[in-house]
């Protein structure tokens, strides 16, 4: 089924009686060509890449639950190639390349809305460093602009500028940057592998990896073994659980991040936000709901739920930006697991298991890579050989000390990142 605005005034004039299933529901088979364990935005994207740009149609993606149902549904839902160090400026640009054609592609509306991104700066330092990352971007061929308070306030006339702690001296624009419908991400991913004839198979939890002479022969599942040469690890907060399954250790920490959406309001927050003293960003859905979150809950954990001190400090750093939100009700917050490396920087890469890959340590940037992740996983995962994008995101980087991505210049702590 290809969507049109035809089809859809179709359907509605007869009872939306036409529309099918938009993915199949098959029992996994004993043998596979790769299996991608995680059905999420990631693991989907992978194995729509692996059969549209490498062929490779025997393939399956285990999902414990049920497609989508983990960080990619549950985030801020923010896209953006901001990036500053060489080997994430380069990759960050090629998925927002990748979004901006991705509606198209999938013939599914991923509702990717290049409203802009701004990042606030609070003094001359900070001006500085926004300044070099600006030039940077611009260099690695995206967008960038620096305005200086009298240019932010034409845009963000809202914001509390003369705060006496933090003083908003102006901002740095993407204008490419935005947001996108995060379920209809995986969803859209989901129907161009199953058209590509990818098994999508749901509620079958890994429960082992079979290894045999160093080489991985399939995985244990709640739904029987399965056979395949080749396995992905593509689990986010959880890589370090079902890589023990391997006998690996990740050098990744999860840690709880929390988000939250208020109650449906009039459009008033044109871009997405981001507050530089504070760690608290914002932005307003098409429905009318503010979505913000901040930092991570800063203790190791699996919940996907929060603490109340953290959303005491989320709604602070709220308040002192803009207080013109503090009547808006908080209608639901969550948590997702976010998976945090020592560098603040992902990993994409073989392991020493012969046909066994991961895909993890995302930290705060999970959901603006996940058609770049994909695409690069399976070129990986096909050729042997990482993608040019993905080069620098080696897992025994932590292990020899050199090529770390430390983006954010906090050093080797996890949580900081």
């Amino acid at each position: 089924m290809r969507f049109s605005g035809l089809r859809v005034l179709r359907e509605g004039l007869t009872g939306n009686r036409g529309w099918t299933a938009q993915w199949r529901d098959p029992e996994p088979q004993a043998e596979y060509d790769a299996i991608i364990i995680g059905g999420g935005g990631h693991g989907l994207s992978t194995a729509y890449y692996l059969a549209k740009n490498h062929g490779m149609t025997n393939i399956a993606v285990l999902e414990k639950g049920y497609l989508g149902g983990g960080n990619v549904g549950r985030n801020t839902t923010v896209v953006r190639g901001n990036y500053f160090l060489p080997g994430n400026s380069e990759f960050y640009s090629h998925s927002l390349k990748l979004w901006e054609g991705l509606s198209e592609e999938l013939n599914y509306n991923v509702m990717f809305s290049q409203r802009g991104v701004i990042t606030l700066f609070h003094s001359d330092v900070q001006r500085d460093a926004s300044a070099r990352r600006g030039n940077a971007m611009i260099n690695q061929g995206d967008d960038a602009e620096l305005l200086d308070r009298d240019g932010l306030r034409e845009l963000l006339p809202y914001l509390d500028y003369d705060n006496g702690r933090f003083p908003i001296h102006g901002g740095l624009l993407h204008r490419r940057g935005g947001t996108a419908r995060h379920d209809a991400v995986a969803w859209g991913y989901a129907r161009g592998a199953d058209q590509r004839g990818v098994d999508l198979i749901q509620q079958c939890e890994v429960t082992g990896i079979d290894i045999e002479n160093g080489k991985v022969r399939g995985v244990q599942t709640t739904r029987g073994a399965i056979r395949a040469k080749k396995v992905a690890i593509v689990t986010a907060g959880r890589s370090g659980q079902v890589a023990a399954m391997a006998g690996m250790r990740l050098p990744i920490e999860s840690h709880v991040l929390q988000a939250f959406v208020s109650e449906g309001l009039k459009p008033v927050i044109d871009h997405v936000i981001s507050f530089g003293m504070g760690h608290f960003y914002i932005s307003q859905s098409d429905k009318g709901g503010l979505v913000f979150g901040g930092d991570l809950d800063f203790y190791a954990s699996y919940a996907q739920r929060g603490n109340l001190p953290m959303m005491e400090h989320v709604m602070e750093a709220g308040m002192t930006l803009m207080p013109m939100i503090g009547k808006a009700r908080v209608l639901r917050s969550w948590g997702g697991i976010m998976d945090m490396t020592p560098d603040g920087s992902p990993i994409i890469d073989k392991t020493e298991t012969e046909g066994l890959f991961v895909d993890c340590g995302w930290c705060y940037g999970g959901f603006k890579a996940v058609p770049a992740s994909g695409y690069a996983l399976a070129h990986l995962m096909a050729t042997g050989q990482p993608h040019e994008t993905a080069a620098g995101f080696r897992l025994d980087r932590f292990r020899s000390g050199e090529g770390l991505m430390d983006e954010e210049a906090t050093g080797s702590q996890h949580n900081l990142h």
